[in-house]
């Protein structure tokens, strides 16, 4: 390996040697021919500006004097540049150490050359004329010099291009040498290497033949172990670093094992990732809440209660198990934590540490939608899951209530247990929202704040302001009709009318309230939240709302 690294080294600094002399004279050298062409252009531009300086009335000697100055100055540059080409040219054929197109080379050198004492002299002959005649005022003799001048330039201009041609094609045979010495270098380079491999793998079968089989009984172990087989173990035949390595491993296998029991334990008493972060992150277990803007939702089985007074204890069981693992799981798939199961009711928040405080409400929100998707499916199993088909279901449905909001979160309890959980008024906001459902005839009510994080995930709709028990201040709360451009056209028009008959019943004008909310429920019949209202508004005709009332419907039960 170290004979291939000195071989890759060589070739590497052969590359970047010519590499060297590609930036250093073939570029530099193309540089300098090209600036010879621009100074040329320059002072053609320089001639007729002196002719033109000289043609005023009167003539402006200042400015042909300045602009002389500055066409004499370009003739000295140009053999400057001529000469700096002609100098890396002949750097490039003196050294040895690189392969080149010495003739091309040459020829280039030699037009450099002719050009700096042919061409140049006929057209600085014609110049030095043309300025005399300037000097003189004679402008008709001027045109006729300056058009050879002209012709004269075009001719050298040519003979330029013509010898950056053939310094581009030299660069193009120096780039291909480059080219063909680094693909030799990356031959070699592999060749060597893969000698040495073979080579060091051979020395390395021999050395280590007397410990290979204890290694690989470990490998074994860890490949089994990864692919989650716990009940591994390596004897431990010696007493050198590879068996306590051995010992070591064992102890190791008997902590997963362990901790998998453990997690798969309390994996079904508390979400596993609250049981992950109890486990790999002590700092969760910290006594001393936080507060967090969190998302609450709680959601319970309407009608359940009834229905399960005709079940066996076994047959309820698992009912209620059927029921809660299906709810359980859009909470799951969209990242909420399931804090616990209150009889038929379930609780879950989202927030951090879990989810970040950008998503937590629309993934709620988005949970509720999926949950209420699956009430459906879970009408037609449960008859089948208690083998009486003829149990009717439909009475069962389910009212869910989210909140967002800020909550405190930490383990809490006493010495004796301890909950990873959140408490506040949002939780309490939630509990009474999922309640509220009753009032309403609705399957989901969400907060102000639920609605303002998730609004461009779902459409909601406005249903009412109300004060829940147990709070003082008013609260806007909404029904999430579907997600973002899912909605019917029977939808979107009773969401409108509904919002019309919403803003009339807050400004009292009962008549046009009814109107909207009817023509609400025309479009979808059997709407809950416009019968409401209408059953509402009745009771309220005949009994007028004090003085002040700002459209708070109070919520005791």
């Amino acid at each position: 390996m170290l004979a291939t690294s000195v071989l890759s080294m060589i070739m590497v600094g052969r590359v970047g040697h010519l590499l060297d002399e590609l930036t250093a004279r073939y570029i530099p050298a193309d540089a300098h021919l090209t600036r010879i062409n621009i100074l040329s252009l320059e002072r053609a531009l320089a001639l007729r500006r002196m002719v033109i300086a000289k043609m005023q009335e009167p003539p402006d000697e200042a400015g042909y004097k300045l602009r002389k100055q500055r066409y004499d100055a370009m003739d000295a540059e140009v053999d400057s540049e001529a000469q700096a080409a002609r100098t890396l040219l002949n750097a490039i054929i003196e050294d040895t150490s690189t392969p080149s197109d010495n003739a091309a080379l040459a020829r280039i050198d030699s037009r450099i050359d002719s050009l700096l004492s042919e061409s140049r002299r006929n057209l600085k002959e014609v110049a030095e004329e043309l300025i005399l005649q300037l000097d003189a005022l004679d402008f008709a003799a001027v045109r006729r010099s300056l058009a050879r001048a002209d012709a004269l330039r075009d001719e050298l201009d040519e003979k330029i291009n013509a010898v950056r041609t053939e310094m581009l094609k030299a660069s193009y045979g120096a780039i291909a040498t480059i080219r063909s010495e680094q693909s030799q270098a990356v031959v070699i380079s592999a060749i060597a290497t893969a000698l040495a491999a073979i080579v060091g793998l051979i020395f390395a079968n021999l050395v280590s033949g007397g410990i290979i089989r204890s290694v690989r009984q470990l490998l074994e172990g860890t490949r089994a172990v990864e692919a989650g087989q716990l009940d591994q173990s390596i004897d431990v035949a010696t007493g050198d670093e590879i068996g306590q390595l051995a010992a070591a491993f064992n102890r190791m296998v008997v902590q997963l094992r362990e901790n998998r029991r453990v997690r798969e334990t309390f994996g079904k008493y508390i979400d596993p990732r609250v049981v992950e972060g109890l486990i790999d992150r002590p700092t969760l277990t910290a006594a001393e809440g936080e507060r967090r803007v969190m998302t609450v939702l709680f959601c319970d089985l309407k009608g359940f209660t009834s229905v399960s007074e005709g079940m066996t204890p076994h047959g309820l069981v698992k009912v209620m198990n059927r029921y809660l693992s299906t709810m359980s799981q859009p909470i799951r798939t969209n990242r909420g934590i399931i804090d616990k199961y209150i009889g038929d009711a379930i609780m879950a928040y989202w927030g951090p540490p879990f989810v970040g405080e950008a998503d937590h409400a629309r993934l709620a929100c988005l949970a509720a939608l999926e949950m209420i998707e699956c009430i459906a499916t879970l009408r037609q199993e449960i008859p089948e899951l208690l083998g009486v088909r003829g149990t009717s279901m439909e009475k069962c449905d389910l009212r869910i209530g989210v909140a967002t909001g800020e909550a405190l979160v930490g383990s809490i309890g006493s010495d004796i247990m301890m909950s990873y959980t959140v408490m506040g008024d949002v939780v309490n906001l939630a509990s009474r929202l999922e309640g509220a459902n009753k009032e309403y005839g609705t399957r989901n009510l969400v907060s102000e704040k639920t609605s303002a994080s998730a609004g461009n995930t779902v459409e909601v709709r406005e249903i009412d302001r109300v004060v829940v028990a147990g709070q003082t201040h008013s609260e806007i709360i909404f029904e999430i009709l579907g997600r973002k451009g899912e909605l019917t056209p029977q939808q979107l028009s009773s969401r409108d009318k509904y919002l019309e008959g919403l803003a009339a019943y807050r400004e009292q004008r009962w008549d046009d309230a009814l109107c909207a909310l009817n023509a609400s429920l025309a479009a979808m019949p059997g709407d809950g939240p416009s019968l409401a209202l209408l059953k509402r508004i009745e009771s309220l005709k005949a009994n007028p709302l004090p003085p002040g009332w700002d459209g708070s419907w109070h919520i005791e039960k």
